[in-house]
């Protein structure tokens, strides 16, 4: 039985949608997870574990006019992807699950990477995404998520990207990826491309983390895509900030390889915790103050629709 879905599709955790039915997305959050202690550090307010929670967040963002969120949690980060299936049935929220690991310092103490080669971290993406995550039921993942460590890729980092391109060129799976602190985004797009990843369906994670022009030129000329998945992030970048590069992207023609997250990780980050910005920020906050800025509506639109449908679609090749 062939279990890729049909080109131009994107695997969800309810199934395979056509691409042009996704709508509006967030292209990077966690809605149920709970980071290893190692990473964690007895910071309670990283874990994402009440459904009831993310259901009321959920609603909300459809509420706003979100559609669509990629919940980027992998093995390490507390995956829960028998719990994302029943909370996108429960809220009619499209949300597509993550296989992958991400980097040293999240899956210390959690989930032995060290010790797989390359075949075996293969193996498992191939599983996650084929026939379905261990313990889910069958639920399956829609894209591979990798990443690395400040400054650069570690020995099983690189060992872990080479093996989602490999993936990828299996299946046509999307890869999403976290650079800690929006450094090495050149090198992953490197080692994923020399591995034989498809830089149409690459995303280089975090970039509004470290709003430095030259080095996303230098991602953008691999064919990879950025994103901007921090948005409400005060404490690393002002959103003012955000917007005067994302309005320079727009000016100089990126507009199509740009996407937007909130990356709200944090219990506090949420409304329903009594917190916020939430996830509403984006679609009603964030976007309207980048169209008062000048951007074009229907470029707005294309980095949470259009860019999103076009980069989650497998592409088997």
């Amino acid at each position: 039985m062939n279990r890729l879905p049909p080109h131009g599709h994107v695997r969800t955790v309810l199934g395979d949608l056509p691409a042009q039915a996704l709508g509006f997305t967030s292209c990077h959050e966690h809605l149920l997870s709970a980071p290893g202690e190692a990473f964690r550090g007895g910071d309670d307010d990283l874990l994402h574990d009440d459904p009831v929670a993310a259901a009321v967040e959920l609603t909300r963002f459809g509420a706003a006019g979100g559609r669509a969120v990629v919940e980027v949690s992998t093995e390490e980060f507390g995956r829960d992807a028998a719990g994302l299936a029943r909370l996108s049935a429960r809220t009619g929220i499209h949300v597509i699950a993550a296989t992958g690991h991400v980097c040293a310092a999240q899956w210390e103490g959690v989930a032995d990477v060290d010790a797989r080669d390359e075949d075996e971290l293969e193996a498992e993406f191939l599983r996650d995404l084929l026939e379905g995550i261990p313990g889910s039921g069958g639920v399956r993942a829609g894209v591979i998520k990798v990443g690395t460590s400040e400054g650069g890729a570690t020995e099983a980092e690189a060992r872990v990207l080479r093996a989602a391109a490999r993936a990828q060129a299996r299946t046509g799976a999307p890869i999403v990826t976290h650079t800690t602190r929006g450094t090495a985004g050149a090198e992953q797009a490197r080692i994923l491309i020399e591995a034989g990843a498809d830089p149409a369906h690459v995303q280089i994670g975090h970039q509004d983390l470290r709003l430095d022009a030259a080095a996303h030129r230098e991602i953008l000329a691999t064919g990879c895509a950025i994103a901007f998945d921090s948005c409400s992030k005060e404490r690393h970048a002002p959103d003012a900030e955000r917007i005067a590069h994302l309005l320079g992207l727009l000016a100089d023609g990126h507009g199509e390889r740009v996407l937007l997250g909130g990356d709200m990780a944090r219990r506090s980050d949420w409304t329903s915790h009594g917190g916020g910005p939430g996830l509403t920020h984006l679609p009603w906050r964030f976007l309207p103050w980048l169209v008062s800025a000048g951007a074009d509506p229907a470029a707005v639109r294309r980095l949470v629709v259009e860019n999103p449908a076009r980069l989650l679609a497998w592409a088997p090749r």
